[in-house]
């Protein structure tokens, strides 16, 4: 049996869950601005509270590693990594591009069209890569800039399903029938249950003191404008 504690914070969700051999067992979260320093700790206290279970009861704590926004993934890591350090624990690493994909699958089942997990990278940019229903990756992760020829060769001859806080603000530019764009948040730790048990069987640990997390572009310090 394995009891493996879910951080996901690439965006403005802060969202944990606990799960018990790949199944979801009980999820906390909220979606606002800058909630995660705050909040992420007291979430886990919560969690493990309500769940009846001590911190050393857990086998493994998983993390959502990006790409994401540089602030929640830095926070979410240290955390992780705190608990792992403090509680002897493995540290589990989930693509969270591949953990909204696999939201989105659990939620439609039968699905057979292509799956486009987008996180806005501000402006027309996003972080994304293209799934096909088996969750195999059929593009490579990238801060892609979207116009109206994006995604042309996949939309020809199959639906393309569009979803994750970048995906709304491209559905004025990507105009095509096979286009659909769903308004779920499937950024949520309870869809890393199945990817943090398959990487737990398989032991795919991360070393805890020089995990990263996958931030894909490099954080940019902007300095603020003068008053006049």
């Amino acid at each position: 049996m394995a009891i493996i504690l879910q951080i996901e914070t690439a965006t403005q969700t802060c969202s944990v869950a606990l799960s018990r051999n790949g199944e979801t067992l009980l999820v906390k979260e909220e979606t606002a601005q800058n909630i995660h320093a705050g909040s992420l700790t007291l979430f886990i206290d919560e969690l493990m509270k309500t769940a009846g279970f001590t911190y050393p009861q857990l086998d493994a704590i998983a993390i959502s590693k990006g790409p994401g926004s540089y602030t929640g993934l830095r926070i979410g890591v240290s955390t992780a990594k705190g608990l792992c350090f403090a509680l002897d624990k493995p540290l589990l690493a989930i693509d969270t591009l591949k953990m909204m994909a696999a939201g989105f699958v659990a939620n439609n089942k039968g699905y057979n069209g292509l799956i486009c997990p987008m996180i806005d990278a501000r402006r027309m940019e996003v972080y994304t890569r293209i799934f096909n229903a088996r969750l195999e990756p059929l593009s490579d992760t990238e801060a892609k800039i979207i116009d109206a020829q994006s995604f042309a060769d996949e939309l020809k001859n199959q639906q393309v399903t569009f979803m994750g806080d970048g995906a709304l603000k491209c559905a004025e530019v990507l105009k095509n029938e096979n286009a659909f764009f769903s308004e779920a948040n499937f950024n949520s730790a309870a869809y890393l249950s199945t990817l943090a048990m398959e990487a737990y069987a398989q032991q795919k640990f991360e070393d805890v003191a020089y995990f990263e997390p996958y931030y894909l572009k490099d954080f940019m310090l902007t300095q603020p404008k003068k008053k006049v």
